[in-house]
């Protein structure tokens, strides 16, 4: 092993170790790992960023702006309509929501296809009477099934396809992965459908707001006497007043109410305050500005959540993406009403509310938050701060016209890459364009829609990956997987690396997995004299398969909050479900990508 090598090993091993452990998002940690190899001279210094100009960074980038822009058209809503007349049965709700997110998801971002049946999910388990864990994992796994079906449909299909170029052969097709990836996830829907639901833990989850949220048993009337310390004074400097950590969701001022106030009303003497805190902050803001405890069992009975809305206000739940500026801070240090004119109401975990001092509470992806506000600031602070609202809104459907037109471009380029007309960069920006041109998306929107934190491991990673192979490491660790496996046959050597990757992508983000997966997968494919294809296609599969921890992919963590689930939840249904993949997937694999033929 040369020098390169162990550095350059010892570098991954470091990114791994940091990947599982989340000291630091992924993002950060595929740019620290870029850096140490650059900088130790395994990358080149002038190659250390050109991963961001890769075909496979534009392309994801052009397609999840081509999902944003067809959900913006209504398509995806339409689609979703019908969900609302399912019955209460489980194995019927959970084989339409599963196959239809299964289905969006091979042309729609997995996320984006789970976001929009997330508040239909919950909704038809609280109307069912069901709790929502039965309903929300197998949603999370079937928008992961679904990605495996199509080149766009989830990032490591890209990663996968432009790789296949390094092996003298044009990248895979925009249906190369169906006759595998349909399959695949036809068999994982029906499992979960009919037995693998059956598995899943019953959490209390979000039965309902009222049971998750009982805001009347945090709100308290406080009035302000003729000698208050605050009179003339904005509504915000009560946060200075004191270090309570309370919520001023409204303001009673004779016959008028007004609700999520902003920081600068001026208080009067008589003013009473709607005040959401425990026991000890109410105390504390009493002694600190002056104000009279009301205690009105009439206001009492009458604070309930819809006390708290109006047709100008609302009240909101919404999930914190692992994406979210949000994790990490605090609704303190974030400064949520002064900056977004937001409260923050509660905060709960796992399916339970924190009993913390709100402000305080560090926030975490899949937390689910009750926040108030003037309804427009609201939904426009809920896209800013990276979070997918809960509430139980009536689908879009849409303008004919808009709907038409969105189709009508993403139909263009499909075929347009499916038979080879353009590259798949070449055509999903271009009908991204088309989309910002027309009006199904705005140039703000579609930025939006960007996860720039996979964007940048992506960057971050190919290059890093490119050295596992000018260096030879990929080649040594291909050696030593054939060296521990020479008494398998070579498709028991492809069941190794797909499950290998199963394992990895648990692990670390998907689009992770298969950056590193592929170069060893085609050393491994070479060392034994066989196509490059099946075990780039076991990657493929292998890295959409992470279905035994919250933590390997968005659409695992999103649920967790809602459904109330724990770490260990994951593996009771993920294990036999990919135990079932890996069964399926294989002879799959050998019959369309045989080991001896590199191409169809």
């Amino acid at each position: 092993m040369t020098i390169e090598q162990t550095i350059l090993l010892l570098v991954l091993l470091a990114a791994l170790i940091l990947f599982v452990t989340e000291r630091w998002r992924y993002d950060i940690v595929a740019l620290l790992a870029l850096l140490a190899a650059t900088l130790a001279g395994i990358v080149p210094a002038d190659r250390a960023f050109a991963g961001f100009g890769h075909p496979a960074v534009v392309t994801v980038a052009a397609v999840l702006v081509l999902s944003r822009g067809l959900q913006g058209s209504g398509v995806v809503d339409v689609m979703a309509k019908g969900m609302l007349r399912v019955g209460n049965r489980p194995t019927i709700q959970v084989l339409a929501l599963t196959g239809l997110v299964a289905a969006l998801s091979g042309f729609v971002n997995n996320v984006g296809a789970l976001a929009l049946l997330l508040p239909v999910a919950i909704w038809m388990a609280r109307k069912s009477g069901n709790p929502p864990s039965l309903l929300l994992m197998p949603l999370a796994f079937g928008s992961l099934l679904g990605g495996m079906t199509t080149l766009i449909g989830t990032p490591p299909n890209i990663i996968i396809s432009t790789f296949r170029a390094q092996t003298a052969l044009k990248p895979f097709g925009m249906f190369d992965f169906a006759p595998v990836g349909v399959g695949v996830a036809l068999a994982g829907v029906l499992f979960i459908s009919l037995i693998g639901w059956r598995l899943v833990p019953q959490r209390k989850g979000l039965a309902s707001r009222e049971d998750l949220f009982r805001i009347q048993d945090y709100t308290t009337e406080l009035r302000l006497p003729e000698d208050s310390k605050i009179i003339g004074k904005p509504l915000g400097e009560l946060d200075s007043a004191s270090e309570a950590d309370v919520s001023i969701v409204g303001v009673v001022r004779g016959e008028s109410r007004i609700l999520a106030p902003s920081p600068f009303e001026i208080l009067r003497a008589g003013d009473v305050l709607i005040v959401e805190a425990d026991s000890e902050a109410i105390k504390t803001l009493v002694d600190a500005a002056g104000l009279e405890l009301v205690g009105s069992k009439e206001l009492e009975k009458e604070l309930d959540e819809k006390a708290l809305g109006s047709n100008e206000v609302d009240v909101v739940e919404a999930i914190v993406r692992s994406d979210s500026p949000l994790e990490g801070n605090t609704a303190w240090t974030l400064n949520l009403r002064w900056r977004y004119g937001v409260n923050l109401l509660g905060v709960a975990r796992h399916g339970e509310r924190l009993k913390e001092r709100v402000k305080s509470i560090q926030f975490k992806a899949g937390d689910v938050l009750l926040l108030q506000g003037a309804t427009e600031a609201l939904q426009k602070a809920i896209s800013v701060l990276g979070c997918l609202p809960l509430a139980e809104r009536g689908l879009r459907l849409g303008q004919p016209r808009r709907i038409v037109l969105g189709i009508a471009i993403f139909a263009a380029a499909v075929p347009a890459v499916a038979i080879g007309l353009l590259p798949a960069p070449i055509a999903f920006v271009a009908a991204a364009v088309l989309m910002i041109l027309v009006g199904l998306i705005s140039p703000r929107d579609a930025y939006q829609a960007i996860d720039w934190p996979i964007l940048v491991l992506l960057g971050a990673l190919i290059p890093v990956a490119q050295a596992l192979e000018s260096t030879g490491a990929a080649e040594l660790i291909a050696l030593n997987v054939l060296r521990l496996s020479r008494w398998m046959p070579s498709e028991g050597i492809l069941v190794a690396v797909l499950v290998a990757t199963m394992f990895l992508s648990d692990l670390v983000n998907n689009a992770a997995a298969a950056v590193l997966m592929a170069p060893i997968a085609i050393s491994v494919a070479a060392g034994i004299g066989a196509s490059a294809d099946p075990f780039l296609m076991g990657v493929a599969v292998g890295a959409s398969c992470a279905f035994l921890t919250p933590i390997g992919h968005q659409s695992n963590t999103l649920v967790m909050g809602p459904g109330g689930y724990k770490f260990s939840d994951y593996w009771r249904l993920g294990l036999p479900l990919e135990i079932i993949i890996a069964g399926v997937a294989s002879p799959l694999i050998l019959y369309f990508w045989p080991l001896g033929i590199s191409g169809m």
